[in-house]
């Protein structure tokens, strides 16, 4: 091979393609995430086994109730997915009927699957600190039932926003 043709094959072949690797690890490593869900602790909204597209998050703080966020459990040595149910600063309340209550005012979940009775909770959540729940109550473990039930900024990951698997799952979250 001349060096003519050398020099050629490096930029078309070896060069494009060493830069689409580089964009596509860049994009994977800090603007995206293929999350799988290990659990059916979300329930209706996310089932056992989905594969969705994250976003990564780097500003919590914008992070909304209702948000579907996976952070990093340290108390339980894993990733998780849930629901942000309490915000930093707020007084979290669920009754014996499995109804929570945000400062007081009732949260509307549509999106909740066998709502856990029987028990009541109380949860203030500190600054810097957020509150997750799975959408299905009765299968979830979640701050209900860890030790330290709030996790901070800094652990939060990714935000869900899309399901690619299964197929007939595949859509926006919401």
């Amino acid at each position: 091979m001349t060096y003519e043709k050398a020099t050629r094959f490096l930029k078309e072949w070896v060069l494009p393609f060493a830069v689409e690797i580089a964009v596509i690890w860049v994009v994977f490593t800090y603007v995206v995430n293929i999350t799988l869900v290990p659990s059916g602790s979300m329930i209706p909204t996310i089932s056992e086994g989905s594969v969705l597209i994250c976003t990564r998050v780097y500003h919590p703080e914008k992070l909304q109730r209702g948000d579907i966020v996976s952070f990093q459990s340290e108390e339980l040595g894993k990733r998780l997915i849930k629901r942000l149910i309490g915000l930093p600063g707020e007084q979290v309340e669920i009754d014996e009927s499995g109804s929570v209550y945000i400062d007081g005012v009732l949260l509307e979940e549509p999106y909740v699957k066998n709502q856990l009775t029987g028990h009541s909770y109380s949860f203030s959540v500190p600054e810097g600190c957020y509150l997750f729940l799975g959408d299905n109550r009765s299968g979830s473990d979640d701050a209900r039932m860890w030790e330290n039930p709030y996790i901070p900024g800094e652990a939060i990951l990714n935000k869900a926003r899309f399901t690619v698997w299964p197929l007939n799952q595949l859509g926006v979250l919401s």
